[in-house]
């Protein structure tokens, strides 16, 4: 992001943040946020809660080292609770629907994820670069977040787990839980370069 902080980026006019939690904080079935920064970022991120008058966030907790660690932190945080959705910040264009969804689609096995199906040719490669064979992508899906599981099955896929994984589907998928997959969209993309940040702004503008 050539040193700009993706978090507190413009975004519509305002930081990308706001929008992100925006969306939980008109979601009826979410109570409390608690939302998990690093460091540099608590007082920032305080601060903008109560600019924005987002007040399902009652807690804003420091983060760790790893995402699973931070993950951790915030469900510390968060304490017993019947049901948590974990969601990356840096998806700002997430609604209240796909939460609402998530959380239907959850009930199902205790855990869900939204994900996309591959549209793309996938196919699998050696440390060279040489094509070992190509998978089906029918069977091949894009995983997103909000990620909904009931808290206790979150947490103890947490105390157990000492392995680094990408998102915390991978830890409960560990401990032997079904996963639940449910419609992800296209519209709730992950930014991460400045390019993401453009396409972000003129989905935006296209919503109205």
């Amino acid at each position: 992001m050539g040193g700009l902080d993706k978090l507190f980026a413009p975004l519509g006019g305002r930081p990308l943040l706001a929008r992100t939690l925006t969306a939980f904080q008109e979601c009826a079935a979410v109570r409390r946020v608690v939302l998990v920064l690093a460091a540099e970022n608590l007082a920032r991120g305080l601060a903008l809660a109560e600019e924005e008058g987002l007040s399902k966030v009652r807690t804003v907790c420091l983060g760790g080292r790893r995402r699973q660690d931070s993950v951790w932190e915030g469900l510390e945080a968060l304490g017993p609770c019947a049901w948590v959705v974990v969601h990356d910040g840096s998806r700002p264009l997430v609604t209240p629907q796909l939460i609402e969804e998530g959380l239907a689609a959850a009930r199902e096995t205790g855990a869900a994820v939204p994900a996309l199906l591959a549209q793309d040719t996938v196919k699998r490669v050696d440390e060279q670069g040489r094509v070992l064979r190509t998978l089906d992508r029918r069977r091949l899906w894009l995983v997103q977040t909000p990620q909904v599981f009931r808290y206790d099955i979150l947490r103890e896929a947490h105390k157990r787990s000492r392995r680094t994984a990408t998102d915390d589907a991978a830890l409960v998928e560990r401990l032997g839980h079904r996963v639940r997959v449910y419609p992800g969209s296209p519209r709730n993309l992950k930014v991460t370069t400045p390019e993401d940040l453009a396409l972000a702004e003129a989905l935006l503008k296209l919503a109205g």
